[in-house]
Order: structure tokens, then sequence, then C-alpha cells
């Protein structure tokens, strides 16, 4: 009998939306739960989906004590985080929560410092580790065909603090309420958009011989604010060992695009789209040109969440190469207080 993977999301935001949607694709998986304080909200989940009335709750202490649910979603907002997974934690259950795992290394130290941890499985929700296209990077270093590994560079950003009109550039209205732009929620261009330049920075390092991922200095921090307070845009340069580094960037104010070079001794592996590559062209050229268009049958969050359940199947604590390891997720963690300066 095919075992089906039953989940609950905590905190029903658009990500946890868009989430949601991907359970119908997923082969070996099942939403069954939801949790949220807003009542629009679990209205909106109920009808979508078809849940069941005994599995939809309007506090989030009650849906960790469902017993019926093989993995809790955390997708609350990052300031959050924390509280809802050392929650969790202490109850064993197994999680996936949403980037970035937690906002200062005091949290991270915390959690994973748990007697329960070790034990639990624990995954960050880094949705293209879990495409095709990560997978060929990953093997096209391996067998070496770009080379010995010297630097890459790798962007995110969009604008969304300013507009163009026919004077220059003007400020768009900007609701500090919203998370991403609220200091106390855990916004800002780093922890949101950044975190993925400085995943990706650790995952391709890790592929290099006798290099410790947890050796790194990051330096050249060039930071732009919003009224003094939210991190809008950011440049960085990250020192690994063996002489490689990575330059990141991620900004709220440009249209930078959301590309990754990775630069060997032989040749160059270009990403089109590095974080949802749907549609999106991977290059290598040098003394192996290759070109490849991928076009997936399931969206990248049916594929965590299938590559996810998988794990959970057999029994794992963390996801598989190449999704994030928790070593992984705590220096990704280190890296990104360390670029805010925390």
């Amino acid at each position: 009998m095919k075992h089906i993977v039953k989940w609950g999301i905590v905190g029903l935001g658009n990500i946890a939306f868009e989430f949601a949607k991907a359970f119908h694709n997923a082969d070996n998986a099942e939403l069954i739960a939801i949790a949220s304080k807003t009542d629009t909200k679990i209205t909106k989940f109920k009808n979508e989906f078809k849940l069941k009335e005994e599995n939809i709750h309007s506090d989030y202490e009650s849906i960790l004590d469902n017993k019926n649910i093989d993995i809790f979603y955390i997708a609350l907002p990052n300031s959050l985080h924390f509280e809802w997974v050392l929650k969790a934690i202490e109850k064993k259950k197994n999680i996936l929560v949403e980037k970035p795992a937690f906002v200062s290394m005091k949290e991270a130290e915390n959690i994973f410092n748990h007697k329960n941890f070790k034990n639990t499985f624990f995954s960050e929700g880094f949705m293209y580790m879990h495409h095709p296209q990560i997978s060929e990077v990953t093997k096209i270093i391996k067998n070496g065909k770009i080379g010995r590994l010297i630097e890459m560079k790798t962007h995110f950003g969009m604008d969304l603090i300013y507009k163009k009109n026919f004077l220059g550039f003007k400020r768009k209205k900007v609701d500090k309420n919203k998370r991403i732009f609220n200091k106390k929620l855990g916004g800002g261009v780093i922890f949101d958009l950044g975190c993925y330049t400085t995943s990706i920075s650790l995952l391709i390092a890790s592929l290099i011989k006798n290099l410790k991922i947890s050796n790194f200095k990051i330096e050249n921090i060039k930071t732009e604010y919003f009224d003094s307070d939210i991190d809008v845009s950011s440049f960085a340069k990250i020192n690994f060992e063996n002489r490689f580094h990575s330059y990141i960037s991620a900004s709220f104010t440009e249209n930078i695009g959301s590309h990754t070079s990775i630069i060997g001794e032989d040749g160059i592996i270009y990403l089109e789209n590095s974080w949802n590559p749907e549609k999106n062209i991977l290059r290598v050229s040098g003394k192996f040109n290759e070109e490849k268009i991928y076009k997936t049958k399931k969206n990248i969050y049916s594929l965590e969440i299938e590559n996810i359940s998988k794990d959970i199947i057999e029994n794992k604590t963390e996801s598989s190469f190449p999704g994030p390891s928790k070593k992984h997720i705590f220096f990704n963690n280190k890296l990104i207080n360390e670029w805010i300066g925390e």
C-alpha cells in the first residue's frame, strides 16, 4: 500500500496558498490540516482545498496536537519561526519551515542544541533546491566539466520601491506594515531574497573537495536602507577556502534578475533563472558546450513536497542532497546574519 504523507500548514499567507495548491500534483502527500488566527484566510483555504472541519485550527497550538499530521509546514512571518519551530520540536514533530529559518544565531543555536532536534526531520523552504536544474548543476561540477571552481555571481532582485517616469525615478508608496518592509517581522531584502543567494553559494562551495563551508568570511558589504530602518538593497562578497568566492546581491530597488554564473578554470555554468526555473535555460560554456531548457510536468512546490515526503517515508531527519541539510541551514543562517551585521 502506497504511503501518503499527511501535512499541516501553520500560517496561511500568500506563499502558503501557493504551496497548498501544489498538493494536487504531489503523488505521495496530502494536505489535511491548516491553522490561522485570521477567519478570512481559514475560509479561503477551507473552500479551496475542501478540508474537514475537524482539521481546521484557529490557533497554532492545537494543530501541533493533531496526531494525524506527519509533518508541519511553518509559514508564519520570519519573526515567529523560532517560537513555533521550538514548540514543534518540543513535541517531536517533523518540520519544514519557510525561509529564512531564523532571524538570529541565538535562535538557530537554541533549536540545533535542543535534545529532540537530532532525531527530528527539519528542513527549510528553499524550493529551488528540489528542481532538477540544481541536480544537473551539481552533476556538471562533480564531473569536472568546468574544472576547478574559481568564483560565482548570484543575484535576486525586483523593484518594489521605485517606479520610472518621464522625470526620472519616483518612490512608490510602501506599506511598512507589510512583512518585507517591517523590521519587527523579520523583513528586509537580505532575509527575504538575499538568503537565496547565500544558500546557493554554500551549496556550490560544498562541492569543492576539502572545503569546509563553516570557514567563510563576508566582506565588501554595501547596503542601502529605506527610511534608515530596513535594508532594501545589498551587495557582498563571500570568501571561502581554496580561494573560492561568491559575489551576492539582493534588491527591492532594481530588477537585477535571478541569474547565477558559476565560473571554473575550464568553463562557466549560467542559470537564467536560479530560483524558479520553469521553461528557463541552463547553459554550460567552455570545453563542454551544453544548453538545457527545463519543462517539468510539476511545479517547483510539488517537487519540494514530494522530495520531503519521500524523506519522511524513509525516516530521514534532513532533506536529501541537494536539498538543504541541517548543517547547510545552520551556516546559511550564520552567513545571512553576518551579512546583515547582527
